[in-house]
């Protein structure tokens, strides 16, 4: 059971077709744009999680806070 990851290709494209089904194709632009928008807000805050976790892993590293 290796979950969505051993969909494959042949998987994806009844995925597609059942959307496109589903939505029609004036509306699979703006469903695109949607998840494109939501993946890049995604990697955005991941980012920015990282960056913060960076910061004050390198501040409690510091000499200046490491008192003895």
């Amino acid at each position: 059971m290796g979950g969505i990851a051993s969909i494959g290709i042949p998987g994806l494209i009844i995925i597609l077709v059942i959307i496109l089904i589903i939505f029609g194709p004036r509306k699979l632009p703006e469903i695109g744009s949607a998840v494109g928008q939501t993946l890049s807000e995604f990697k955005k805050s991941t980012r920015d999680m990282m960056n913060e976790d960076e910061k004050t892993t390198k501040h409690e590293l510091s000499p200046s806070n490491n008192k003895e």
